[in-house]
């Protein structure tokens, strides 16, 4: 492998799995290759692989179905066992920092830190005060290891693993031509079990969190309100039931909506609070969630600020062997796999 080649983005959702390859040339970046997979349900549940040989055959058919024969791949992990801090440090040369983040780390870290993998970066420094603005984050060694298993047993070399906020990070820097460095935004994916969250302020990471209500909580929220099943539920928050939606389906969707748009808002808010910033000036949605009409709003009207759906395909040239027509109905949804194809196989810690 040439240094610095571009890996295949790979990600493992609660409800499909999602592959994006890309190609760089003097011109553009190009996707070349795509496809998806359904999932069972419960086939992974907050991150947790809960059936792992159905993933690894997810994983060979996905590949197989894009016609991708590169093995190399950047896969994402995410969940309630993730967690990312921004801290601050007394200003220090790179090795007194490796020497002393083991130490930081146990301190902002509420599980054991025998049981974590983490990696670190700086973030600003500011030498007229002495310190510096470090991001540390950790997750779970197990399940960051059944998670590279289960990609190892379908034949894949996994060599990033990244965080889900932070993939959907480098696409947004992507199609931004760069992150604003004057304002703060923020990016949200509603997937079918998590919502993340993660704020950027002045070009960097200042905030990201987790919700454990997405796609599915609307689902089965409608799934209670109007007595139906699963499937029918879901067909009919997807439009794909066909005729018209009955009035108290159409309810129930606003409703489960709206409790979703309200934790955002406090999670938001919360952010804004501790942080002493001035605002969030937009919030770029994406994830299966991004399609639901209802959703947008919603998150409009109780965050009070500009909601922009977020279609990360834009920013790229589309190979002609792609269906581009499929990739484009599904772009909110590949934010996440096409910033985890942004890397690369090896990359130089700032």
């Amino acid at each position: 492998m040439a240094e610095g080649k571009l890996l295949v983005g790979v990600d493992i959702g609660a409800s499909s799995i999602k592959v994006v390859q890309i190609k760089e040339s003097r011109r553009a970046l190009s996707i070349i290759r795509h496809a998806h997979v359904e999932l069972p349900r419960d086939t992974i549940i907050d991150g947790h692989v809960m059936n792992p040989s159905v993933v690894t055959e997810a994983l060979q058919e996905v590949f197989a179905r894009a016609k991708i024969t590169q093995k190399e791949v950047a896969i994402g992990v995410y969940g309630q066992s993730v967690i990312v801090r921004k801290i601050a440090m007394p200003l220090m040369t790179k090795e007194e920092l490796q020497e002393s983040i083991g130490w930081e780390a146990e301190q902002h870290i509420p599980f054991d830190i025998k049981q974590m993998t983490f990696d670190y970066e700086v973030l600003n420094r500011f030498p007229e005060e002495q310190r510096m603005d470090v991001l540390l984050v950790a997750a779970k060694r197990d399940e960051v290891n059944d998670v590279a298993t289960v990609v190892r047993d379908a034949k894949l070399k996994p060599l990033v693993v990244d965080i889900n906020a932070f993939a959907m990070q480098n696409c947004l820097e992507k199609a931004l031509n760069g992150l604003p460095k004057d304002r703060t935004v923020a990016i949200v994916d509603v997937g079918a079990a998590n919502t993340t969250i993660n704020v950027l302020s002045r070009g960097t990471s200042a905030f990201t969190r987790e919700i454990q209500t997405a796609g599915a909580s609307i689902t089965e929220e409608v799934r209670k309100q109007c007595n139906l099943g699963w499937e029918q539920a879901e067909a009919y928050k997807c439009g794909s039931q066909g005729g018209l939606v009955p009035q108290d389906v159409n309810a129930a969707i606003d409703l489960a909506c709206g409790h979703l748009a309200g934790e955002i808002h406090r999670s938001l808010d919360f952010y804004l609070a501790t942080s002493g910033e001035a605002d969030i000036t937009r919030i770029y949605l994406c994830g299966g969630g991004a399609s639901l009409a209802p959703l947008s709003r919603a998150i409009e009207e109780k965050a009070r600020r500009p909601v922009e759906i977020f279609d990360p395909v834009s920013a790229f040239a589309i190979d002609k062997r792609v269906d581009e027509a499929a990739l484009r109905a599904r772009g909110p949804q590949v934010a996440v796999a096409l910033g985890l194809a942004l890397r690369r196989v090896k990359e130089v810690r700032t």
